[in-house]
């Protein structure tokens, strides 16, 4: 009921908020500095897997972000401050084992430690300086940023730039916005761009929160990544990037297939390099656009005391049928991530996804890219420019059979490594998942979004959730914008 009554609240506010800020201005303080933020808020209903705990539970949750920012020729600074609000989360949705928390819902409560939660902290503070070097295409960022990999360039293709943000950002590195609290990085951000290319690099640290409301400090988890971007025409992108993860929280325990007393005495780092790159093309055919992405990465470099050799790919189709009235989206493909298929023998080779934003690819996230296969169909229909339907069907199975089922979003508290996994019990199945998302853009202002999804387990899910193997993650979720 008190989940309900604060989304019925927000949305009878929504006009008034829209109204006042008004119309189209920007609200200024003095000269030229600008005022902006957003609130969103969501209601999410829960029915995990069945297992010994409550896992049937509805909570509600909001972010409002507020942002003082002052922008001049040569340099522009900001500092935006958030409050995740946390209501009526589920006490009794953990169980013991390996059935665990059930939904996120259960990992609010353990990282806040009550049923209602939060707090306001910096979600970015920074400066940016302008034409580094005399090149009017070159800048450096400092300071407190959110940081999304696969961002660097937006496509002036409105089709190409659909593909980067919803199959190709934020797979390996990525705010986590989904989540009440999100994710941001203290560190350094260089850009150099030119008319078809860009090169970003970046280094810093990601800070607390994700789940926990407490965004304050940073983590013991240092990132760097650099990028090469180039667009050679309107309908093609093309990107290579290297990723160097080292996580030294040395009291934290690693989550893998090898036995708990082996894992509790290997207390070295985690040092790891990613390569990869994506290819992206939309070619225009007398049946309606067609395109096609890829995307790989591997890895090498140490996982605790074991060497750390993984890695993963994608590979994409889209076609868009001539049929204005819906202005339909046919997409499909396969999503692979590679699982260890010995504990004992010296080398880790689950794909590690360090610190991504799941949920952009797990719509209900009881899955990631860590040993796992996901085969998909896709259909989108856009029958005016406000609204847009998804539906997806997933067939989710596990790469190695001797690994584990993971799920998480990586490291967001000192002492809780951020991923989970689960015992596979020598079977590969998981899950067929059926989900439909609407997204209606009421104004250029507010926006709602309602999600629903139904996840039929298979081998892995019933061998550990005997009593029900079946289940359902929706939501409705507002966001206004000033």
């Amino acid at each position: 009921m008190r989940s309900t009554f604060v989304l019925a609240l927000c949305l009878a506010a929504a006009p008034a908020i829209v109204h006042a800020q008004g119309g189209t201005e920007p609200v200024t303080l003095g000269n030229d500095v600008v005022l902006s933020g957003s609130l969103r808020t969501r209601v999410e209903s829960w029915n995990w897997f069945r297992g010994d705990a409550d896992g049937d539970y509805v909570y509600s949750g909001s972010l409002a972000r507020v942002a003082v920012s002052r922008s001049r020729p040569k340099h522009e600074w900001q500092i935006e401050f958030a409050v995740p609000i946390l209501l009526g989360l589920p006490d009794n949705a953990i169980a013991p084992g390996a059935q665990g928390q059930g939904g996120l819902g259960a990992t609010y409560f353990a990282s806040n430690g009550g049923t209602h939660a939060a707090m306001l902290f910096v979600k970015q503070a920074s400066v940016r300086f302008k034409g580094i070097g005399g090149r009017a295409g070159s800048s450096l960022r400092i300071g407190r940023i959110e940081f999304a990999e696969g961002t660097e360039v937006a496509p002036r293709n409105t089709s190409l730039a659909a593909i980067k943000r919803d199959r190709i950002a934020q797979r390996l590195v990525g705010n986590f916005g989904f989540t009440h609290v999100g994710r941001s990085f203290d560190g350094v951000q260089w850009v150099g761009s030119g008319d078809t290319f860009n090169v970003t690099a970046f280094g810093g640290r990601p800070t607390k929160g994700v789940f926990q409301v407490d965004g304050w400090g940073e983590l013991k988890v240092n990132l760097f990544y650099g990028a090469l971007t180039a667009q050679p025409s309107d309908a093609t992108e093309w990107r290579v990037f290297a990723i160097g993860y080292n996580d030294y929280r040395d009291d934290v325990l690693k989550t893998d297939s090898r036995s708990l007393s082996v894992r509790r005495a290997d207390t070295a780092g985690i040092d790891i390099v990613t390569t990869g790159g994506h290819y992206v093309h939309l070619a225009q055919t007398p049946a309606g656009p067609v395109d096609v992405l890829l995307w790989g990465a591997v890895q090498a470099g140490s996982w605790g005391e074991l060497a750390h050799r993984a890695g993963a790919f994608a590979v994409e189709l889209g076609w868009q049928p001539p049929m204005p009235r819906l202005a339909p989206w046919i997409r499909g493909g396969y999503d692979y991530g590679s699982g260890d298929g010995d504990p004992d023998d010296g080398t880790h080779g689950t794909f590690f996804q360090m610190l991504p934003t799941p949920r952009v690819y797990a719509r209900f996230p009881f899955y990631g890219m860590m040993n796992s296969g996901d085969a998909f169909g896709e259909l989108v229909l856009r029958p005016t420019r406000t609204l847009n339907v998804r539906v997806d069907v997933h067939a989710l199975r596990l790469a190695k059979n001797e690994d584990l089922w993971y799920l998480g979003g990586g490291a967001f508290q000192p002492g809780t490594f951020g991923f989970t996994g689960r015992p596979s019990n020598g079977h590969a199945g998981l899950a067929t998942l059926y989900d439909v998302s609407v997204d209606l853009a009421v104004n250029r202002y507010v926006a709602v979004t309602g999600y629903y999804s139904y996840a039929a387990g298979k081998d892995v899910v019933r061998d550990i959730y005997p009593r029900g193997a079946n289940g359902r993650f929706g939501y409705l979720e507002l966001l206004v914008r000033f």
